[in-house]
């Protein structure tokens, strides 16, 4: 009886965390969503400080408003084509659960779409596409206009390790 209710209560949580307001964004010509409480800021791109001995997808960190924020191409991290920015390009600043709390970083997007709501009905499972494939970074897709948007669980986006470096990166800049 235990277990039920807590599977019950997971499975509940999870519906909790899919539905709700996202803020959507492209990269590629595909549609992201990210889950609007994750959102701290969105600005248009700024001077970026490049950090020696970084991953390519690390574009380096900026200073937004006195704080130190790593920043990150999504395009890269998700192996797209670098395409050069343009005055579309922005930087979504997130906040994601690191092992010494929660961490602002920048994340480089393609353009901003706007913030929709997503209901329980409109998500699907994430499709399962081998074994050898993570995509525990996906919450789900959901299904709208005729249309498939990818939602990301944005703490998982990074692993662990890359989310240390990053904590690192900010602090000794």
């Amino acid at each position: 009886m235990e277990e039920e209710i807590g599977n019950l209560d997971r499975a509940i949580q999870e519906i909790t965390i899919k539905t709700g307001k996202y803020l959507t964004f492209t990269l590629a010509d595909e549609t992201y969503g990210i889950g609007i409480l994750k959102v701290k800021e969105i600005i248009g791109m700024m001077s970026i400080t490049s950090v020696p001995q970084t991953p390519d997808f690390v574009k380096g960190v900026i200073n937004l408003r006195g704080k130190v924020i790593p920043v990150i191409d999504l395009r890269l991290k998700f192996s797209m084509a670098a395409i050069p920015y343009s005055e579309r390009t922005c930087i979504i600043v997130v906040e994601i659960d690191g092992e010494s709390g929660t961490i602002l970083i920048g994340i480089v997007v393609d353009s901003v779409s706007e913030v929709v709501n997503i209901t329980q009905e409109e998500i699907e499972e994430t499709p399962a596409f081998g074994s050898k494939l993570d995509t525990d970074y996906i919450l789900g897709m959901a299904k709208m206009e005729g249309g498939v948007k990818i939602l990301l669980n944005i703490d998982q986006v990074l692993s662990s390790v890359e989310i240390s470096a990053l904590e690192s990166t900010s602090k000794n800049n």
